[in-house]
């Protein structure tokens, strides 16, 4: 089942070789290399990490595209906020942040980063990334699918101004 899976979506669907040159070229031009993101769950249900692992499976491949994940936000661009963003998770995505070189793009991906979600009424949840720091892009969706997620990264690098 997962062959025939694999490939019928690599028959049917090549990598988009215009949409991979305007990135790299898009990343070289704002940070001199390839960009690095550093995700941070910050009280997630995990659905919106599915999707994001799901990136850098056979299909989607995110590394075609010259992005990246990173374990240290000292070598991070991007930094991808996952979550409701609970007050308890506050302090770290903003030491997360602070330990980022600038300049650094912020992601908040999924309804619960966007506004808190479901759980926007609780008083355990700030009310999304937009509360934590101004975000640069907002990838809206439970959970948003990896072509949405793909797709949202590579126009915030064509839109997004060099700061």
């Amino acid at each position: 089942m997962l062959w025939k899976t694999l490939a019928r979506n690599l028959l049917t669907r090549p990598a988009n070789p215009a949409l991979r040159a305007k990135l790299a070229r898009a990343s070289t031009k704002k940070f001199g290399r390839a960009l690095r993101i550093r995700h941070v769950a910050a009280g997630s249900c995990n659905g919106c990490e599915l999707e994001l692992h799901a990136t850098q499976n056979l299909i989607h491949d995110l590394t075609q595209y010259g992005l990246r994940f990173t374990p240290s936000p000292r070598h991070a661009d991007i930094l991808l906020i996952t979550g409701v963003a609970g007050r308890n998770m506050l302090e770290a995505v903003r030491q997360t942040r602070a330990a980022m070189p600038d300049p650094v793009l912020v992601v908040a991906m999924g309804d619960c980063a966007v506004d808190g979600g479901v759980f926007k009424t609780s008083p355990m949840v700030s009310g999304g990334g937009d509360a934590i720091l101004p975000v640069d892009l907002v990838i809206p969706g439970c959970p948003p699918t990896p072509a949405q997620i793909i797709e949202g990264l590579v126009g915030l690098l064509g839109q997004h101004p060099i700061r």
